[in-house]
């Protein structure tokens, strides 16, 4: 017979997990918040979608003119103009979304503090409005390529393995800050130094076979460069090396995926392990 007035044992309740409602309604409220989104950022101006490509353009018209009339060091790589173009509308991707994604669960606060919301739409939805975007980019480039007299070949068939990598490693660091900011409010002015110095350490304004050979290991490291040498390659360059080649064969690209495997398990193992106590620390 039990006791009169026993206290019942306190269990922990734990919060929403990352995917907490099933996959069903993580994938619609994934979508309807990056569509919102996107919608949300054009609506009510007078240029619209123009706008998204106003700061890749600008930033590419003075690299143009900076690397082709002054240094000249676009003068001795075939179809310069159209690679850094290409270049800095991906990088801006990787950017754009990473850095929108530092702030995104802390900025959802009220949506986070409710019941079984999954935590992990939030930084997601981040990276996939930025692809929309980047999508839409990749639109007028394909035209600008074209009417710069590049001939399409087979390769171009192997761009979106090229596109998924680093959509992939985007995603798995946008959602690494994400978490990490809830706790350290630090990271977001450190990513914003960080990222900048990912963009000379990446071949967007230069072809990495130009770069001394006692820095090409250095540069490659960062997984982001065997991505764009490779979709250089692919997309505009046949006869470029590839990112193998530049290392020195497959050996010399195990730092890069490395660090590109690490980082996604570490941005799902950190975030699955926070998600329930998000809430509390905001």
């Amino acid at each position: 017979m039990s006791e009169v007035g026993a206290v019942p044992e306190l269990r922990e309740v734990k919060g929403p997990s990352a995917l907490a409602g099933g996959p069903r309604r993580f994938f619609d409220l994934l979508w309807l918040m990056a569509s919102t989104e996107f919608k949300r950022t054009y609506f009510g101006t007078v240029l619209g979608y123009v706008w998204s490509l106003v700061r890749p353009l600008l930033l590419f018209a003075v690299l143009l003119f900076v690397f082709t009339k002054i240094i000249r060091l676009g003068s001795d790589v075939p179809n310069y103009a159209v690679l850094l173009l290409l270049s800095i509308v991906l990088f801006t991707f990787f950017s754009e979304a990473t850095q929108a994604a530092v702030g995104s669960v802390v900025g959802q606060e009220g949506v986070v503090r409710k019941t079984q919301f999954p935590r992990l739409v939030i930084p997601l939805a981040v990276v996939l409005t930025a692809f929309f975007n980047l999508c839409l980019n990749l639109l007028v480039v394909l035209a600008f390529v074209l009417l710069w007299g590049v001939d399409p070949t087979w390769s171009w068939l192997l761009f979106p393995v090229g596109l998924l990598a680093l959509f992939v490693f985007t995603t798995a660091v946008s959602v690494l800050l994400s978490v990490l900011y809830v706790r350290f409010r630090d990271v977001m002015i450190i990513w914003a130094v960080l990222s900048q110095v990912l963009f000379y350490a990446t071949p967007v304004i230069y072809p990495i076979e130009i770069v001394p050979e006692a820095y090409r290991d250095l540069l490659l490291i960062n997984p982001l460069a065997p991505i764009f040498e490779q979709i250089r390659v692919w997309v505009l360059d046949p006869a470029a090396p590839t990112a193998t080649d530049i290392a020195g064969g497959w050996a010399g690209l195990v730092p890069a995926a490395a660090i590109f495997v690490v980082t996604c398990v570490l941005a799902a193992w950190i975030f699955n392990r926070d998600a329930p106590r998000i809430a509390e620390d905001l």
